[in-house]
């Protein structure tokens, strides 16, 4: 498996000086390569914010509109209107040359880029830029950092929600209090580079299986719904038509192999591929076409998904099965699991871990001094109540000051704030010096004046009065049950740029027995979404990707969903600094639980958080284990069959 690809990078431009095109789809589904654009609009801004040209239009998608309680775009609306084809190379001409820019940007920007390409034509956008992100890193003193919610925060009336036209009004006001606020705070733009993707073709949606996965196949048996099976190499009947019985038939066809598949088809077992060398490894049966094609015809009954749980079969014997031994591949390399004992557990829907102790309510940033120097004065942070921050956003409190820190970039921003300034024995008094702060003042310094009057943009008063710094706070090893498991839970992870270094995260989706059960349950930059959709990575800026998962809709054979951070080349988690990980529900809920992660010194792979089953139920830990090792050596430990 190659782990390289064209995914959009970070962009190297740091300056305002630029064009903008606002963008906002309303789409059929959730999945770009699979469901349609139904409706956009496109506002062109300049350089000064002065809006330039606009654009609206209602699409024919020639499929179900779907959720029509959602955007209210019916059929009977939509009748008549242009194809995406028609309109496409008008749309073209309001994005060539402009900065791509929306609410969850990758969501607009894949939907679009799928549209195109349907076309025959590329995507005319070579930087795009996510307001999402953008005040993730902001921080505003909001409850969530939803459209509506931030259009309020930013002096803008949203009218019509799911409107794409009434939206990109909107972001328009958002975009401008954002850069206003960024630029207060010196924080670098979240841009991203958008290389054309050359050769790209929609994907085929993997249709889901309705059934369990009963087994192994054996000898002389037949087969059962549910099982998983995967081809490798020619066929005789096409294989499209060959997945479209199969599939029809009730089976689980995957595109690679694992311990869970059972059986692999063949009409070459001698072929040295890497999905027989993982048969060979796992003790996978081979069938031949012929006989696959004669057992197609008699699929017995299986178990669907939503049924009582049975004990798990032995395996199958069938008749006709070749069973050659194949290569074996090389050993998995062993990666460590770190367990916290159940008492360590905290659920949400309690108040403890939420910043007890002197410092709760603040919001602590570290600058300067060694990594592990940093990394002591985070723990101690957190220790007394306080979150921490990694990078100099709205919320910030307190910043402590270690040597060197003099010289960082922030720190003349941090003094036009009016931020309290701290050095590393502050936290170890922590209790006196807020009692002595809280006879001296009854209220905190001001960052600015109230966000009532203030100009859209304006920093908060304080975290005490930003009530998204009501998230669990965990340490390293803490653990919580997640709750509204119908809803998406995604994973954020965001750094400082300390060091020139890309780093890529990536999830496993594993089974009882701590590995991938195919090569596609492995999500990463090259892959970023799951053929089935349940497990999605997205870039969000160059210091900041998350992974998001729909727990109810994972294969039962998935026990963990692990979160991991790999870097890009030769430097370590210590040069790039803390990780910071928040977990929330949706897109742009308030964050429900943050940890703050430190490497110790040489690692370049982290492990950041994983999720897990636990009876019914759910759970998330905090982990923030590192290796010395690469990216493919922690898949090859997950099972991953890794070219090379």
């Amino acid at each position: 498996m190659a782990l390289l690809s064209s995914s959009p990078k970070p962009s190297a431009t740091p300056g305002h000086g630029d064009e903008w095109a606002l963008v906002d789809v309303e789409t059929s589904g959730l999945r770009p390569g699979q469901d349609r654009v139904l409706s956009l609009a496109v506002l062109t801004l300049d350089a000064h914010g002065r809006q330039t040209g606009e654009y609206h239009t209602l699409l024919d998608p020639g499929c179900d509109p779907g959720p029509v309680h959602v955007h209210g775009l019916t059929s009977e609306r939509l009748a008549g209107a242009p194809t995406f084809g028609q309109v496409a190379p008008k749309v073209g001409e309001y994005l060539d040359g402009r900065v791509f820019v929306a609410h969850n940007a990758h969501f607009d920007y894949n939907f679009l880029s799928h549209e195109f390409a349907r076309a025959g034509l590329v995507l005319p956008v070579g930087r795009r830029l996510c307001t999402l992100a953008l005040n993730r890193l902001v921080g505003p003193p909001t409850a969530d950092l939803k459209l509506g919610t931030l259009a309020a925060h930013y002096g803008v009336r949203q009218e019509r929600a799911h409107d794409a036209q009434d939206d990109v009004r909107v972001l328009s006001a958002i975009l401008r209090g954002s850069l206003g606020a960024a630029e207060r705070l010196g924080l670098s733009l979240p841009f991203l580079d958008c290389p054309p993707r050359q050769g790209f073709r929609p994907r085929t949606p993997k249709v889901p299986c309705a059934y369990r996965n009963p087994g192994r196949l054996e000898r002389g048996m037949p087969l059962v719904q549910g099982m998983k099976v995967s081809i490798t190499g020619d066929t005789h009947v096409s294989r499209e038509e060959l997945v479209a019985r199969s599939v029809e038939a009730g089976l689980n066809m995957t595109t690679s192999v694992s311990g869970q598949t059972s059986a692999l088809v063949t009409n070459d077992p001698a072929t040295a591929s890497g999905k027989l060398r993982r048969a060979a490894d796992e003790g996978v049966l081979l069938l031949d076409e012929p006989t696959y094609l004669r057992l197609l015809e008699d699929v017995r009954p299986g178990q669907a998904k939503g049924a009582a749980r049975q004990p798990r079969a032995g395996r199958v014997p069938v008749s006709g099965a070749t069973a050659t031994p194949a290569p074996s591949a090389a050993p998995a390399v062993s990666v460590p699991e770190p367990r916290v004992p159940a008492s360590t557990v905290t659920p949400l829907s309690t108040p403890k871990g939420r910043g007890r102790g002197p410092l709760a309510g603040r919001r602590v940033l570290v600058l300067g001094g060694t990594h592990g120097e940093a990394a002591e004065v985070r723990v101690r942070a957190v220790a007394r109540g306080a979150s921490v921050a990694v990078n100099l956003s709205a919320g910030v409190t307190d910043v402590v000051v270690l040597p060197g820190g003099e010289a960082d970039t922030r720190r003349s921003r941090v003094t036009s704030l009016g931020l309290r300034v701290h050095d590393a024995d502050w936290l170890l008094a922590a209790e006196s010096v807020v009692l002595a702060e809280s006879a001296e003042s009854a209220e905190p310094v001001a960052l600015a004046e109230s966000t009532e009057s203030a100009a859209p943009g304006a920093l908060p008063r304080s975290v005490a009065e930003n009530p998204r710094d009501g998230a669990e706070l965990m340490v390293r090893g803490a653990v919580i049950d997640l709750s509204e498991t119908g809803t998406a839970w995604t994973v954020a992870a965001a750094w400082a740029q300390h060091t020139a270094c890309d780093v890529d995260v990536v999830a496993f989706a594993l089974d009882a027995h701590e590995k991938v059960p195919g090569d596609e349950d492995f999500v990463f930059h090259g892959a970023p979404e799951h053929p089935d959709g349940t497990v999605r990575l997205a870039t969000d800026g160059p210091t900041g990707q998350a992974v998001s998962v729909e727990l109810e809709r994972l294969p039962l054979e998935i026990h963990r969903v692990v979160v991991a951070a790999a870097i890009d080349g030769d430097a370590t988690f210590s040069e790039v600094g803390a990780i910071e990980i928040t977990a929330l529900r949706g897109v742009g809920a308030a964050p429900a639980a943050r940890a703050t992660l430190d490497a110790a010194t040489t690692e370049r792979t982290m492990i950041l958080a994983e999720l897990y089953r636990r009876g019914d139920g759910w759970r998330l830990r905090a982990v923030g284990q590192g290796y010395d090792h690469g990216l493919a050596d922690l898949a090859r430990g997950y099972g991953v069959d890794v070219a090379g």
